[in-house]
Parts: C-alpha cells; sequence; structure tokens
C-alpha cells in the first residue's frame, strides 16, 4: 500500500517503457504521482503504460525523442494541459555507445551518444523549467547518470564522457535554479539487472550467468542491483523529504565505486 509520498505531483519519465525508467515510472505511480513516460518505443510505452493503468494507477505514455526539440516541447505541454502542472523530471532515456577505444571510434557514433544522452537531458531540463515555475510545490529534476561519471573504466569512452557531462548539468541546474526553490540531483546506478543488461550478459563470454558472477564480484555487496533499487533512490528525490537537497550525487551501486 501506497504511503502517498509523490501524491498529487506530476512526474514526466523519459525512456520509462522498460528497465530502469519503468522502474522509476512504477514506484512513483505506487505512491501517488500521475507518471507521463516519454519514449521513442511507442508500442513498449503504450504496454508499459497499460498495464499501470491496469494496477490503478496514473500513467500515460507518449511518444517522444527527447533529441527533437519540437517533440519535448509539444508534449510536455500536452502533459500540463492534462494534469494542470509539471513537478518531477526524471532524465532517464540513455543508449549504450561504442566499446572500441577513442583513437577507433566512429565521429557519428560519438554524436549520436551525446544527442540523446546530452542533449536529451538538456532539451528535458530546457522545456520542463517553464512548466515548473508555473506550478506550485515542491519540483524536483532528477539526472540519471552512472557509476561512469565518477571512475574510468577501459570501455566506451562516449558514454562515459556523456555520463560525466549528465552529472555536471545536474550541478550547474541546481545552482542556477535554486533560487526559485527547483532542484536538481543526480543518480549514480551500478550494474542493474535490466533487459538491456539481460541481452549485454547473454551476448557476452560464458553467456548470463558467467557475466552475472563477474558482476557480483565488482560489487562489493555480491549482488547486482534491480530497477526498484534506483526508483527508490528516485522517490526520494522527487519528493518533498529531499526539500533541503540538491546538487546531490546519489550513488546507489553495491559500493562498485567505493573500493
Amino acid at each position: 500500500m501506497s504511503d502517498g509520498r509523490v501524491t498529487g505531483k506530476v512526474a514526466i519519465v523519459t525512456g520509462g517503457a522498460d528497465g530502469i525508467g519503468r522502474g522509476i515510472v512504477e514506484k512513483l505511480a505506487e505512491h501517488g504521482a500521475r507518471v507521463a513516460i516519454f519514449d521513442i518505443r511507442s508500442d513498449e510505452g503504450d504496454n508499459t503504460a497499460r498495464e499501470l493503468r491496469d494496477a490503478g494507477r496514473e500513467v500515460k505514455a507518449w511518444a517522444v525523442d527527447v533529441t527533437d526539440e519540437s517533440a519535448v516541447e509539444t508534449a510536455m505541454q500536452e502533459v500540463v494541459d492534462q494534469w494542470g502542472g509539471l513537478h518531477v523530471l526524471v532524465n532517464n532515456a540513455g543508449i549504450s555507445g561504442p566499446d572500441e577505444p577513442t583513437d577507433q571510434v566512429d565521429l557519428r557514433e560519438w554524436q549520436a551518444m551525446f544527442a540523446v544522452n546530452v542533449q536529451g537531458p538538456f532539451l528535458c531540463t530546457k522545456h520542463a523549467v517553464r512548466h515548473m515555475r508555473a506550478t506550485e510545490g515542491g519540483r524536483s529534476i532528477v539526472n540519471i547518470s552512472s557509476i561512469y561519471a565518477l571512475v574510468g573504466n577501459a570501455d566506451s569512452p562516449s558514454y562515459h564522457a556523456a555520463k560525466g557531462a549528465v552529472r555536471l548539468m545536474a550541478k550547474t541546474d541546481a545552482v542556477t535554479y535554486a533560487p526559485e526553490k527547483i532542484r536538481v540531483n543526480a543518480v549514480f546506478p551500478g550494474t542493474i539487472m535490466t533487459p538491456f543488461n539481460v541481452r549485454k550478459g547473454t551476448a557476452s563470454p560464458g553467456g548470463l550467468d558467467a557475466y552475472l558472477d563477474r558482476m557480483r564480484d565488482q560489487h562489493p555487496i555480491g549482488e547486482v542491483g534491480k530497477p526498484e533499487d534506483i526508483a527508490y533512490g528516485v522517490l526520494y528525490l522527487a519528493s518533498d523529504e529531499s526539500a533541503f537537497v540538491t546538487g546531490a550525487d546519489l550513488v546507489i551501486d553495491g559500493g562498485y565505486t567505493a573500493q
């Protein structure tokens, strides 16, 4: 049973059709928010929204490419028109990048990574702020970054650079909008058991079981995370419980970056 931690709030979650995004949508809706899914995968977004409405949640999906400014602006206006305001934006949509070292990465792949993972949060934040200014109550933007914005690793240089940018965007926007009481924070997941990581693990040497064994060894807590683990952190940052929290790094990684 929900305790109503975000009751009355209107939230947008980008990339909310599955994985971490879906976990966030479920948790915010469970705790009383009306939640808009923004996802380029229209069928998956519609299916997720339908399943959650069938469970009694107030959720609706919009087919949105977060790299398209016009699409972002239009969909946000439709959310506000339907539900009367905007309190929460979760910039979760992202893609993985090429695994080659920097000297071998194709420029077009690098640009595609930044278009989704950096330009997307920029455009969504840009157009959310206007609506948040016109909305009463606690307002919160949460950027989903990565542990690889905090530590390096010898793979996916464009992904790491993009997630580092997302972290600093959150801090800069936190300072910029603090006088207006619009809070901005970032969350840093470790390895989370999402459909993407299941596919990645299945295709890796030794298959999924071997992949999970390797990932467990890298996280001192001895497990990989679940979307719900990230969702609870976002729920806290979206709620008024975190009214004095802005510009913060919330690391949810089973101890990975503590080593």
